[in-house]
């Protein structure tokens, strides 16, 4: 197996025990992230990020030392990228997920179209997702495997970090590739995702949709989690044109094993959401 870009496991991680942990994981086509959490204890313990092999997922599980270990309490793998869309859930008839995101996204027949419903939103997610690593899923995990969307796990950790009656703001979610814009008021006004390549994208988007929703660069907060950091470049540029940006928190209804000192409270936060899906 290929160096991790970032490998920590706490000392209590028992990964011959699955039964007692979910696994979470977050798939991007050249990159997963990874972690394991204690169900009992609410607690992360581990928290991985590699880059993708020839062959994806499924050679990288090959190779990894618990990845294809089946007994998980859950497994859940968020794929990423655009080809999704978030019908209103009295909208939604089953059997009609490719129709309703065909106007979005043109279905790849290497694809499987998939759905998850957010009763909380009133809304359910349709997305794409590759068909081979779907297989991967089932086979390797059965019905402990979960598969869905990573803008539902975002939406999701939003859900639990927002304070009851804070006003509609703008939250911003990066990965290396892909920019998520969300507005969220009282309800959700806004989701999208965004392919960039430099700083100037990201802040283009940025202020396209403020515009679009209303939302002032002086006056309105925004919040960014995700790849960047303090100094980058992306973020000196929204603090240049945004009067009230600052990075968010990892969700705080979890433990975090000690290790997890070692890496920035904004990374890694749609992957973590992902124990708010279940």
């Amino acid at each position: 197996m290929p160096p991790a870009r970032l490998r920590l496991r706490d000392e209590t991680f028992a990964p011959a025990a699955p039964e007692a942990y979910n696994l979470y994981l977050l798939a991007s086509p050249a990159r997963l992230a990874l972690a394991v959490a204690d169900v009992e204890r609410r607690k992360v313990l581990v928290l991985e990020d590699h880059d993708l092999p020839a062959g994806g997922l499924p050679a990288l599980a090959e190779t990894h030392d618990f990845l294809a270990r089946r007994g998980w309490n859950e497994v859940r793998l968020a794929v990423s990228g655009r080809a999704f869309t978030l019908l209103p859930a009295p909208l939604f008839r089953p059997g009609d997920e490719a129709t309703a995101l065909r106007l979005h996204h043109t279905v790849r027949p290497t694809e499987t179209v998939q759905h998850l419903p957010h009763p909380a939103l009133e809304l359910v997610n349709i997305f794409a997702a590759d068909t081979a690593l779907a297989h991967w899923l089932a086979a390797a995990h059965g019905p402990a495997g979960r598969l869905l969307h990573h803008t539902s796990a975002l939406l999701a950790g939003l859900g639990r970090q927002r304070e009851a009656g804070a006003p509609r703001r703008l939250y911003l979610s990066l990965s290396a590739t892909e920019i998520t814009l969300v507005v969220l008021g009282p309800q959700l006004e806004y989701c999208n995702v965004f392919a960039y390549t430099t700083a100037e994208d990201v802040l283009y988007f940025t202020i396209l949709v403020m515009q679009e929703m209303g939302l002032n660069p002086d006056d309105d907060h925004v919040t960014v989690w995700g790849e960047l950091t303090h100094d980058s470049a992306v973020f000196d540029l929204l603090r240049t044109y945004l009067r009230h940006v600052r990075l968010g928190q990892r969700p705080s209804e979890l433990q975090y094993s000690y290790r997890f000192a070692d890496v920035f409270e904004h990374r890694y936060f749609d992957l973590l959401s992902l124990h708010f899906l279940g």
